[in-house]
């Protein structure tokens, strides 16, 4: 199974995954790109789907899906299916409540396409202004394996990275993350998150110990994901 991935926008990134023969695109707004893909390949684009119904992540499903005649997967029967199937390929679909209440990850084989929900480096916004449900879906995705690769709805490296170094400025987790990014291929495994991302970091020490200082309650781990949402 491959997965591509294409930018578009200023730092948005959509996703085709597909084997020899069939295709399904992910947050498809790099409609020109997409297209020529699914032309070059000479794959059969089946579906369409969205991590979420954010203006930018929706933004060309309908020139994609008029052009290639594939089917959209609603958001609503992707959360009652719980997975896609593509051939002989299962892609495993999460509901991630938080950014927003319809937030959906997509799993196949090792690799997590999470729209607006997890960034390498940082999370969404709770738009939702839920962040219970937040809070629950990023627990869940953290018990994934180490493994998993991480491919996100935006490329937030840099500004993530700023930021994390604001916090824990000793970490050398962080210059290292830097140095392996690659712009052409926005990716990090969820074992580098647990090391660089301070939304993934909430039980560390030296993030609770910040917390601390800044007179965030940190009793228990739902208050330090409240508290490390609130700086």
């Amino acid at each position: 199974m491959n997965i591509r991935q294409f930018r578009y926008s200023l730092d948005n990134l959509g996703y085709v995954i597909h084997d020899e023969n069939k295709a399904l695109a992910v947050d498809p707004g790099a409609v020109d790109e997409i297209s020529s893909y699914i032309k070059e390949k000479n794959l059969n684009l089946e579906y369409v789907v969205n991590t979420h119904s954010h203006p930018d992540h929706t933004a060309g499903t309908k020139d994609v899906i008029n052009r290639s005649g594939a089917t959209l997967i609603d958001n609503s029967t992707l959360r009652n299916q719980g997975e896609i199937k593509l051939g002989d390929t299962v892609v495993k679909v999460y509901h991630t409540p938080g950014h927003t209440m319809d937030s959906l990850c997509f799993h196949v084989g090792d690799v997590l396409i999470t729209g607006d929900t997890l960034f390498n480096g940082t999370v969404g916004n709770c738009f939702s202004n839920d962040l219970n449900s937040f809070y629950r879906s990023i627990r869940y995705l953290m018990d994934l394996p180490d493994e998993t690769v991480i491919l996100a709805g935006h490329d937030y490296v840099k500004a993530s990275m700023e930021f994390a170094k604001t916090l824990e400025p000793d970490n050398p987790h962080l210059n290292r993350f830097l140095e392996s990014y690659d712009p052409d291929r926005v990716q990090s495994t969820l074992a580098e998150e647990r090391l660089v991302n301070p939304y993934l970091r909430f039980n560390e020490p030296t993030i609770v110990a910040l917390l601390d200082q800044k007179g965030l309650p940190t009793k228990t781990e739902y208050n330090r994901w409240e508290s490390i949402m609130s700086i």
